[in-house]
């Protein structure tokens, strides 16, 4: 099966500071793919090379076979390939509805009138509702985005980036700052709405690892910028060494 989202021998770097260093990763469809790695292995900087906001130094990163590299996450997501927003930290002001508009319009190709008339607008205020309402938001479409829950606001992030209805979402720790009772709940919710969204394959970077083993098909763990393994849950968890070297904890046992 061919890759949906690929690196191929992908280096980034920053002066003498090498970020990644021949990194090939792929992401196939129906596939849940996490990205694993102790602070400073790269996550970050594969993710931004991921969703095109900066272009790799060497390697190439593609989009169904097509070059993506540095393309920029606008075009990028109107490609088919989406982040999460966070645009409840940019815009704390606007509603649920408004937050999830913001989306729906850009991917409806009419962002210059960004609000000029939501409200007359049926096509995007149907596209709003029903988006909310596969997260459970529907009942706080008219709430001030910044009075939301943390979980909640996570799952407003991750509808907002669901809105563009893309094909590959990229999940960068979709449940961080949210307690322990609720991330199971979080991660569900986004499983099964891409699969209602049509989303053919979720990349999710993420450091709880009971998260990690919980719902990835596949784990790729990353350490000073090289790919240390790219195992299939099971194997990579029975590798003590390896957790070991991801999570950077050297005593206690």
């Amino acid at each position: 099966m061919s890759a949906l989202l690929e690196t191929r021998n992908v280096g980034k770097s920053y002066g003498a500071f090498r970020a990644l260093d021949d990194v090939s990763i792929t992401l196939k469809a129906g596939e849940l793919v996490s990205v694993v790695g102790p602070n400073g292995a790269g996550k970050t900087t594969l993710v931004n090379l991921l969703t095109g906001l900066i272009a790799p130094t060497s390697g190439q990163v593609l989009f169904k076979g097509e070059s993506v590299a540095g393309v920029g996450p606008v075009r990028l997501a109107d490609q088919g390939v989406a982040r999460t927003f966070q645009l409840i930290q940019i815009f704390p002001q606007l509603t649920v509805a408004e937050t999830i508009a913001a989306a729906v319009v850009s991917r409806q190709g009419k962002r210059w009138r960004l609000f000029a008339s939501l409200a007359t607008d049926a096509e995007v205020s149907a596209r709003v509702r029903d988006v909310a309402a596969i997260f459970g938001l529907d009942r706080r479409l008219d709430v001030a985005a910044a009075t939301l829950s943390q979980g909640e606001k996570k799952l407003l992030d991750v509808a907002s980036a669901f809105a563009l209805q893309p094909k590959v979402i990229l999940l960068d720790e979709p449940t961080s700052g949210v307690s322990t009772a609720e991330k199971h709940g979080i991660m569900r919710t986004l499983i099964e709405a891409g699969k209602a969204a049509g989303v053919e394959g979720i990349l999710l970077v993420e450091h709880d690892m009971d998260l990690v083993a919980s719902y990835s098909d596949r784990i790729i763990a990353l350490a000073e910028g090289k790919v240390l393994a790219d195992l299939p849950t099971l194997q990579f968890f029975a590798d003590a060494r390896l957790i070991e070297t991801v999570i950077g904890k050297r005593r206690g046992h």
